[in-house]
């Protein structure tokens, strides 16, 4: 490899390792987010940023207007915009990886609450912003790399038999078509089987731990505390998703 004068001088730069954070509420983050009063009951989140979620120079987002800036709880608030976002999985993932990564991480939030699976095929809008979100973040940026998808959502199809029943294929084609689309046939997928949901939520599990695809992974969140409201997981269960998702990642992604 031709270098330009002393390669002391000019060290190899770090490439970003970029992550896309998609899929519906608990990963965009409601941690921390509580009723204002009983007279008014509109939602804000508390502004309590746990030291595992805290940001660092290193740590970078993707923001709504296709830019890069210091990554920050909330991580969607401009992404899932009609709701109150708080503390998800994303800033602590990032920092237990920083530990253990050289260089700068970048954050794709693409994650939007309430949405069910079929929302997210090729052709709708959700996917393809996902996708254009995603290939700006590497555009013309030779140093710029996306490791992986992080990958949260199922509990808006766990009300219904059929949706439950329907799930796995339509995760497997999301799958193909997003690794299609960016050109990266192996980009690793971890996904998070749920913690929380209504009556068919065993189906959407036995789905989501049930896909056998290469550099697939399933993080299983069942047991993480959730909030009052039993869908989802509070500030502490989600400093430890993102924990969970780390180690995944270093574990069996990081070469």
């Amino acid at each position: 490899m031709e270098t330009d004068g002393d390669p002391k001088e000019n060290p190899p730069k770090t490439k970003k390792q970029i992550f896309i954070l998609s899929g519906q509420s608990n990963m965009a983050g409601r941690g921390g987010v509580i009723k204002n009063s009983h007279h008014t009951p509109n939602k804000r989140w508390n502004g309590v940023v746990p030291p595992e979620c805290s940001p660092d120079p290193s740590i970078l987002r993707f923001n709504a207007a296709l830019n890069w800036e210091q990554a920050h709880e909330p991580l969607h608030a401009d992404i899932d915009t009609k709701k109150v976002c708080g503390i998800g999985p994303g800033m602590s993932f990032a920092n237990a990886v920083r530990r253990r990564v050289a260089g700068e991480l970048g954050l794709v939030p693409c994650a939007v609450g309430g949405t069910a699976i079929k929302e997210w095929a090729r052709g709708e809008e959700l996917y393809e912003n996902m996708v254009k979100r995603s290939k700006e973040s590497v555009k013309g940026d030779e140093s710029s790399e996306i490791k992986a998808l992080l990958w949260y959502q199922g509990e808006s199809d766990t009300s219904s038999e059929y949706d439950g029943e329907v799930y796995k294929v339509k995760m497997e084609n999301l799958i193909h078509n997003v690794r299609q689309d960016l050109n990266l046939p192996s980009l690793p997928i971890i996904q998070v089987a749920l913690a929380s949901g209504f009556e068919y939520i065993e189906k959407v599990r036995e789905a989501q731990k049930g896909i056998n695809l290469p550099n697939v992974i399933c993080v299983d969140a069942k047991g993480l505390q959730l909030k009052e409201d039993n869908l989802h997981l509070n500030t502490e269960a989600q400093v430890k998703l993102g924990h969970m998702l780390a180690e995944v990642y270093l574990t069996h992604f990081n070469v």
